[in-house]
């Protein structure tokens, strides 16, 4: 397969897929926008899954968790994806699989190797979630993880998509669940002419369209369509009821945790008052914002003080 960088426009008749113009792609999407403007029915939802699984078999990226059916690798790769592109996954999945090789190993890992290795995802919590996931993955499963979406989503950090996403990758099961990229296809070509679509008026066309011969190829392939249309200027996505706007990272309180969690894996422990400083320093940020931030870190367990000296808690 080849490395996806494409770029569409609904206005136009032809689809340029890495630098060269793809007329028969083309033509393929555009039966589907004529068919499934009338609605879903056999023949768009025909037509549909022909297209999806054309592109992917065409354009379909080689990604690192693609080569396994791992449970626990898959499971790596599906919370780092959360809120993460796929471009800045990629090195560290490799990385962190090679450190943490097992259940078992991440499960006992200090915290603070963990949180090293994850540091340039973001959203670090996902991080302490994980282990607590392979913790009770260890004590509770027998260091396996559940083929049951249901078992999955009461772990920490798996809600329901996720916990789809692991099954239909690690066990090709033929699950229904919507994220970014489902959702912005399904709009696209199903509800042209629509706004504030509600997501359970996608999930009929989700199940409809499933490839049960192999779930795991299907969502595979919806996911690098979905990444092919946001190359376009305009975003499906934000026809839908559940779109929100990501609110900027620069001098957010996410900044503030992000620094005071690179500080502490740097130096190991830091006073309170160095701590506070070093961090006002990056941003001319108040006292006050800093403390509820140092705290905030301290509940979720991210970090403990002890006798005003702080660090990573293990």
């Amino acid at each position: 397969m080849q490395e996806q960088g494409s770029i569409c426009s609904a206005t136009i008749a032809y689809c340029i897929v890495n630098g060269t113009i793809d007329y028969e792609l083309a033509g393929k999407e555009r039966a589907v926008q004529r068919a499934a403007a009338k609605g879903p029915d056999k023949e768009s939802i025909e037509l549909f899954s022909d297209l999806i699984l054309s592109y992917y078999r065409q354009y379909g990226r080689d990604l690192p968790w693609r080569r396994t059916a791992d449970p626990y690798s898959i499971l790596v790769s599906e919370i780092m994806l959360q809120q993460t592109q796929v471009e800045r996954v990629a090195p560290k999945y490799t990385l962190f699989i090679d450190q943490f090789k097992t259940i078992d190993c991440l499960a006992s890992a200090p915290l603070s190797s963990v949180l090293s290795a994850w540091s340039g995802l973001g959203y670090n919590r996902r991080a302490v979630n994980l282990q607590k996931t392979a913790i009770i993955l260890r004590d509770e499963y027998n260091s396996l993880v559940p083929e049951d979406p249901a078992i999955l989503e009461r772990l920490p950090g798996i809600g329901k998509a996720t916990a789809s996403a692991i099954c239909a990758y690690a066990f090709n099961m033929p699950v229904v669940y919507i994220e970014t990229n489902i959702r912005r296809i399904c709009i696209h070509y199903f509800f042209q002419d629509r706004d504030n679509i509600h997501d359970a008026e996608l999930l009929p066309i989700i199940r409809d369209t499933l490839y049960h011969d192999n779930p795991r190829e299907w969502y595979s392939a919806l996911m690098d369509y979905g990444t092919h249309l946001k190359k376009r200027n305009d975003n499906p996505n934000k026809r839908s009821r559940h779109y929100t706007r990501q609110a900027p990272f620069a001098g957010s309180d996410r900044e503030i945790r992000g620094s005071a969690l690179r500080l502490l894996l740097e130096r190991e422990e830091i006073n309170k008052s160095a701590l506070i400083g070093a961090l006002a320093g990056t941003g001319n940020r108040e006292r006050g914002r800093i403390e509820r931030v140092l705290a905030d870190l301290e509940k979720e367990g991210f970090v403990r003080e002890d006798a005003g000296l702080y660090s990573i808690k293990e």
